[in-house]
């Protein structure tokens, strides 16, 4: 049988709100591409795009985020005050729809929105949750890093030692995935010291370049990642220019 074929959209160092822009665009080609009694989920009556024809129903949103920005799921929204002490900082705050509580995204950090059919693919959300922490530990070991690991739940991301490299926070409408993981490559770490991360009191944060000692820049790991997520989702990646392409 013939491997699966996901679209790649890299779109380098842009604003958070536009990389949510271009992947609720490829959520509502994957939701249009099961044809009109799909279309019955949000927004169909806006008539959301199905895409050029030809170009794959799953997508791979990629990028990285332009400027400081604290983000939180279904729980952990700041209270006025906090709110108003992380903005006075420089920072944007945007309510995501995922799940878990606030954390940073930022320069020096890969942001991977994986929009995938689990009904297709059969394949239940908390295996394809087990599938991102499995793509990163590949990564980890392809980069030096045999310790990273997975933690049994209810924690999720990639660890080392008591210090998370790597967040995932996902949100599934409809068996379609939206928004993913976010992995720390050069990300300035103190951002993190004013909130505290993924509401997990006592855990500290890392990146890639701290655990390997050297730079390492969100460019330096994008093929090493799809190389990954080929081989843990069992598909082949095409590479696409834009969105709407």
């Amino acid at each position: 049988m013939s491997r699966a074929a996901v679209r790649v959209l890299r779109l380098g160092a842009v604003p958070y709100a536009e990389a949510l822009r271009v992947q609720e665009r490829c959520v509502a080609a994957a939701r249009a591409a099961r044809g009109p009694a799909a279309l019955a989920g949000p927004g169909a009556a806006r008539g959301g795009p199905a895409g050029p024809p030809g170009l794959p129903a799953e997508s791979v949103v990629l990028s990285e985020p332009a400027q400081p920005v604290y983000t939180w799921g279904l729980r952990g929204a700041p209270g006025a005050a906090a709110a108003a002490a992380l903005r006075a900082r420089g920072a944007a705050l945007v309510a995501a729809r995922r799940g878990g509580h606030i954390t940073f995204h930022g320069p020096g950090q890969l942001l991977a929105f994986p929009v995938l059919d689990l009904r297709r693919r059969r394949l239940p959300l908390r295996a394809y949750v087990a599938g991102l922490e499995a793509l990163v530990l590949r990564l980890c070991r392809r980069l030096g890093l045999g310790t990273a690991r997975a933690l049994p739940p209810p924690f999720t991301g990639v660890w080392m030692g008591d210090s998370k490299l790597c967040a995932i926070g996902v949100h599934c409408g409809n068996h379609i995935t939206s928004h993913g993981l976010a992995l720390n490559c050069c990300t300035d770490l103190t951002w993190f010291d004013h909130i505290v991360p993924c509401g997990l009191e006592g855990k500290g944060v890392t990146s890639l370049s701290h655990e390997l000692g050297q730079h390492v820049a969100v460019s330096h790991v994008l093929e090493p990642f799809l190389d990954s997520f080929q081989e843990v989702f069992d598909c082949t990646l095409v590479s696409s220019e834009g969105p709407g392409d």
